[in-house]
């Protein structure tokens, strides 16, 4: 297989397909373009309809949306065990993802995912609304299933690579949340497959200046 991404620094979207493949432990070849290049179009052009990342490349098989990717190595490799086993936990944990997939617009906008930098942003009120529904349903996820590993679920699963990459937009602003939204962040951040992608994002130099978004915190 092969999983074309964006920037680890930037990319949510190409953060959550390479951590289905990843926390799974599937073989894959990791092919990083940079992100708004000739390149990056010229790269994908042939590959994506979208000519987006993530794209998953798998024999001839062709996925070009993180969460169809998600569904896809779920279906082909995984037995199915990438969404909770009990249909009552499945559907919800579908519908939080469908939820992050397609909303929190304001989220999106003012807050990119820019993991090396420290940010101080003025909120809209959408993303004040945003940031609350995120808040309500990590620590009501958390205060039910903190027992059994504290991810959203009884065990990781699609929800939480979808919700990865706004643990890591909360760090960079310094956005408050209750204490059960908190320890479900510690419980993200502490994942060896994220801290894998932090450290490379570490040392890519490109700047997007699209996404460098709000003023320094030294």
């Amino acid at each position: 297989m092969e999983l074309y991404i964006g920037n680890k620094n930037y990319s949510t979207w190409s953060l959550r397909a390479w951590l289905m493949l990843k926390k799974h432990g599937l073989n894959f070849k990791e092919i990083k373009l940079t992100l708004g290049t000739d390149t990056f179009y010229k790269r994908l052009e042939n590959l994506s309809p979208t000519q987006k990342v993530p794209t998953l490349i798998d024999g001839t098989t062709i996925v070009w949306d993180s969460l169809a990717i998600c569904e896809y190595i779920n279906d082909s490799y995984l037995s199915g065990i990438a969404w909770p086993q009990c249909s009552k936990n499945k559907a919800k944990a579908r519908a939080l993802a469908c939820e992050m997939h397609s909303g929190f617009m304001g989220i999106r906008n003012e807050l990119p995912m820019n993991i090396r930098a420290k940010r101080n942003v003025i909120l809209s009120e959408q993303a004040k609304k945003d940031i609350k529904r995120i808040e309500t349903i990590w620590s009501e996820q958390h205060l039910q299933f903190k027992e059994q590993g504290g991810w959203l679920f009884d065990q990781w699963s699609i929800a939480d690579a979808m919700f990865s990459p706004v643990v890591l937009r909360f760090k960079t602003y310094g956005i408050q949340i209750n204490d059960g939204a908190t320890a479900y962040m510690t419980r993200v951040l502490d994942c060896p497959s994220l801290q894998k992608w932090i450290a490379d994002s570490a040392i890519e130099t490109d700047i997007i200046e699209v996404d460098e978004a709000g003023i320094d915190v030294s």
